[in-house]
């Protein structure tokens, strides 16, 4: 039954226009979503749990992991598709790491994403915006060059 929700949910390739803007998405990653991730991914790396050792290497303060940011961009591409396995490719270059402070609020990861070109046999490619901030602080993007492509239902 979701499977069919989400194939009704799904846009229209043939009624889809470039430029279309997906709507925008803003999530939060929190010290406990890097050490979930940590045990998920098996990257232990000490950058992104220990302030001390971030500061050692000459960050700020510890840093979300390069792909969790990824994953959590994404979402509103799966989001809008309606389907995880309707994303064919995706790839992004890292242009500034996610400032993780320890605090209840952790950081927020705003997202926005246009359809940059109808390609062939039903497929689209969807350019994301990352930045990480605060309407007050001004936002700085972390991902650069972040495209997917994603094949809609026949």
């Amino acid at each position: 039954m979701a499977e069919a929700a989400a194939a009704e949910a799904a846009p229209d390739y043939d009624s889809l226009i470039e430029g279309t803007e997906l709507p925008e998405s803003r999530t939060r990653i929190r010290r406990v979503d890097l050490i979930r991730y940590c045990g998920a991914s098996g990257d232990f790396n000490v950058i992104h749990w220990n302030e001390r050792a971030a500061r050692a290497v000459g960050l700020p303060d510890v840093i979300a992991h390069g792909m969790l940011t990824m994953a959590r961009a994404l979402r509103i591409v799966t989001e809008w598709v309606g389907d995880p396995g309707a994303v064919a490719e995706y790839a992004v270059r890292f242009s500034r790491p996610v400032i993780v402070p320890d605090d209840d609020d952790g950081a927020e990861l705003l997202v926005t994403a246009r359809v940059a070109k109808k390609l062939p046999d039903h497929q689209v490619r969807i350019d994301l915006t990352a930045r990480t901030g605060s309407d007050d602080a001004g936002w700085d993007k972390v991902l650069s060059m972040a495209r997917a492509v994603v094949s809609l239902p026949r």
